[in-house]
């Protein structure tokens, strides 16, 4: 009988402590935030996820009361920063800044990366997505990806296209495109995007896959041609270009996306309420014109949509990697 007594209390006090848990976590989140934020962004400023992180921070400032600060932590291909965030306290003072680089083409590139996206992380949401685009120097003769495919088989490995560095997105997107039309180009990987993208405008190289915001003042001076966007439907910002898909490589698609995740360890109760206060964020005229401007389409899904966005990401990566290869610098 005493037995059963302490065995009654025993589970008494699991219930009494789970329960004083719960109600802590509410109240924490109740007082969420009562000081600042950090945002961490794996990657220098003047980018494109340096860009959204800042306009999402300063509208979350303003809704949260709480200055939500916006710190950089470029190098390693992203590493640096992911890691930072993924070992931080589990609070909600640490947002972290993801992109494809540090997660989603990392985790199939980079052998025994220091953090794992999907343990190490919980996802918010995704903020924006956007596409790349095909461009090619004006002296170049395809004016269309099938001209481009149809070059690149009469001409095996003859052919050169630059990226900003191996297991770049725009070193991805063309060896998936030469991976479904069968075709052989020749891969000059750049040091970043900037030296690339000065050797396509000067002619030196011929081709490269570009993020939308800065191509598109590019390709409507006529300094570059775009040939092809990379989205499974036509960019509002360029709908005179076709997409990949519809120039004959039927199911091409590849997405430039931005979110926000927290370390693993945050209470659900803070997921939620940051979701919340980001997903309003995105809402707003500054955001929606901003990005209207950039080229961005606005993301605002739950927290269980992205991280199955994550996993689906991973794996297609991970294929293509093994598939075509790809070794990391």
């Amino acid at each position: 009988m005493a037995t059963q007594h302490g065995t009654s209390q025993m589970k008494l006090s699991k219930v009494l402590a789970l329960a004083f848990v719960l109600i802590a976590t509410v109240l924490q989140a109740q007082d969420f935030p009562s000081r600042p934020i950090r945002f961490i962004v794996p990657a220098p400023p003047g980018g494109a996820p340096d860009a959204v992180a800042r306009i999402i921070s300063q509208r979350m400032t303003t809704q949260l009361g709480q200055q939500v600060i916006v710190d950089n932590r470029g190098g390693g291909n992203g590493i640096i920063g992911s890691e930072a965030g993924a070992r931080a306290a589990g609070d909600g003072y640490t947002i972290v800044m993801g992109y494809a680089g540090p997660f989603s083409i990392n985790p199939g590139l980079v052998p025994n990366l220091s953090y794992d996206v999907i343990k190490d992380f919980t996802p918010l949401t995704l903020l924006a997505i956007s596409q790349n685009v095909l461009v090619v120097h004006p002296s170049f003769p395809a004016r269309s990806v099938k001209e481009l495919i149809s070059l690149a088989k009469a001409q095996p490995g003859k052919i050169n296209y630059a990226s900003g560095g191996t297991g770049q997105s725009s070193h991805l997107s063309m060896e998936l495109l030469l991976q479904m039309a069968g075709a052989k180009m020749t891969h000059i990987p750049y040091k970043g995007a900037g030296p690339a993208l000065a050797d396509t405008i000067s002619g030196h190289v011929p081709l490269h896959f570009l993020a939308l915001a800065p191509a598109i003042p590019l390709i409507k001076s006529g300094k570059l041609i775009a040939i092809g966007v990379t989205g499974s439907s036509r960019s509002q910002a360029l709908p005179e270009v076709p997409t990949i898909a519809e120039s004959g490589l039927t199911g091409y698609e590849v997405l430039t996306w931005y979110g926000a995740l927290v370390p693993s360890s945050t209470p659900k109760a803070i997921v939620t309420k940051l979701h919340t206060e980001m997903v309003a964020a995105l809402k707003t005229p500054e955001v929606v014109e901003f990005y209207k401007r950039q080229g961005l389409e606005p993301g605002g899904n739950s927290s269980e949509a992205f991280g199955t966005y994550l996993q689906v990401e991973i794996e297609k990566w991970k294929q293509l990697i093994k598939d075509r290869g790809i070794k990391s610098e």
